[in-house]
């Protein structure tokens, strides 16, 4: 029975592997060609959209501030662009910081949310500032947030080139990665994630996911879907599905970059990655079980993915490392023991040189210090991983079981004193 369950654990994990180096080979292929869109785009003139941009905020006044000054410093035209902060039931100095900032631009405007409308999380906040706001392309971006000077002329400029794309998605950046070694490991992660899964699968199935940030998309689309479901703790995965099943594509476009914080201690980092986890479960249920129902069948590999990855993978993985630990204290009768470890062996090998070619796409990443930081990334901060998703899987079926009320986890943010020493580190 040992064996049987072995089998079954290492299909599954050798599949996600195989997987995971397909992707990759689209990602690297996307980063030798996003450049040629860059140049084609450019060169095909189209007037600039009016962009509404949408940051929620709930007591962020260490960083609104940084945040306001990074739209400052936009090189889009001004009368084209309005910025509105949804000052959601803050009890800091957020809606102060962004009623300054207001008085001086007028393209600033700020949305002060009070009860019984606000404390519906991040989803309600965008629906109430969607509700105010003009632009024919949305963009959005988290309160702690600097993108770049050109990432709205590149999110806009993608979609006016790219009828079929609901959305364009850009590129985050860690401000912070040089904090400590957890900043580091979810630098690294941030990275690989964006390379692998994102600019792979656009490279292959013309499919990324909307993040929490950085990201464009058409007003016509929001109207059409009713906005963003207040229900989800993953509000970006389940709009991505809603925008697939239309029929349009996400557009993955590394050259609109962010910077974004992360969190600097294992207790912010779990919660925050637990409402994550939670929120796309959430999504593998809802849209599992409207399968029947969209229209977009492609929506399935999507849905597949996730449901692979959170589900079969991981429990592939609990369940090798069940077998190996229980083998150390009792005889299972392995009859394939030690090709199972030089299976694991050879796995451990293709996850860092899987990360190793992420981090060789960004200048500057692929470095003596990150090299040694993922050999111990694997047996750290991805075995952490597991457990998550162990959790958020007992919280959410206990949710759904006690029919509790989803309730919203607002991530710590930090001082940004440090925040061009850590962009250049």
């Amino acid at each position: 029975m040992a064996d049987v369950f072995m089998y079954i654990s290492l299909f599954l994990i050798w599949f996600m592997l195989f997987y995971h180096i397909f992707l990759m080979q689209g990602g690297y292929l996307h980063s030798l060609q996003h450049r040629k869109s860059e140049k084609e785009w450019q060169q095909n003139k189209t007037s600039f959209p009016s962009v509404s941009i949408l940051i929620p905020a709930h007591n962020e006044e260490v960083v609104i501030g940084n945040t306001l000054e990074s739209m400052v410093n936009l090189s889009y035209p001004l009368d084209k662009l309005e910025v509105i902060v949804i000052n959601d039931n803050s009890s800091d100095k957020t809606g102060d910081i962004a009623d300054s900032y207001a008085r001086r631009y007028p393209f600033i405007k700020v949305i002060h949310n009070w009860p019984p409308f606000s404390g519906k999380g991040k989803s309600g906040a965008l629906n109430k500032g969607l509700s105010e706001s003009t632009g024919e392309v949305i963009c959005v971006y988290d309160a702690d947030n600097t993108p770049e000077s050109d990432a709205i002329y590149w999110l806009t400029i993608g979609l006016s080139n790219d009828p079929k794309a609901g959305a364009i998605v850009g590129k985050f950046r860690v401000n912070n990665a040089m904090k400590n070694l957890l900043t580091r490991l979810i630098n690294i992660e941030t990275l690989t994630f964006q390379w692998l899964a994102q600019a792979g699968r656009w490279f292959w199935f013309k499919m990324a996911t909307i993040p929490g940030t950085n990201f464009a998309i058409r007003r016509s689309i929001l109207e059409e879907l009713g906005g963003w479901d207040e229900k989800a703790l993953s509000e970006d995965t389940e709009l991505s599905f809603r925008v697939y099943n239309l029929g349009y594509h996400i557009r993955f476009f590394p050259s609109a970059v962010t910077w974004e914080q992360e969190p600097e201690t294992l207790r912010v980092w779990w919660r925050q990655r637990t409402r994550w986890a939670r929120g796309n479960l959430y999504v593998i249920g809802k849209f599992f079980m409207q399968f029947h129902k969209l229209k977009n069948k492609k929506v399935g590999l999507d849905l597949f993915y996730f449901l692979f990855t959170y589900l079969l993978f991981f429990g592939g993985v609990m369940i090798s490392h069940t077998i190996f630990i229980l083998n150390l204290f009792f005889d299972l009768n392995l009859s394939i023991g030690l090709v199972s470890y030089a299976l694991l062996i050879i796995g451990f090998l293709l996850f860092v040189t899987e990360v190793l070619l992420s981090l060789s796409m960004e200048k500057d990443q692929f470095n003596r210090k990150n090299f040694f930081t993922v050999l111990l990334m694997y047996l750290t901060y991805s075995q952490l991983w597991l457990f998550l998703v162990v959790n958020a899987t007992f919280l959410e079926i206990k949710r759904i079981l006690f029919k509790q009320e989803v309730k919203w986890y607002k991530t710590k943010r930090y001082k940004q004193e440090e925040l061009e020493k850590d962009r250049t580190a």
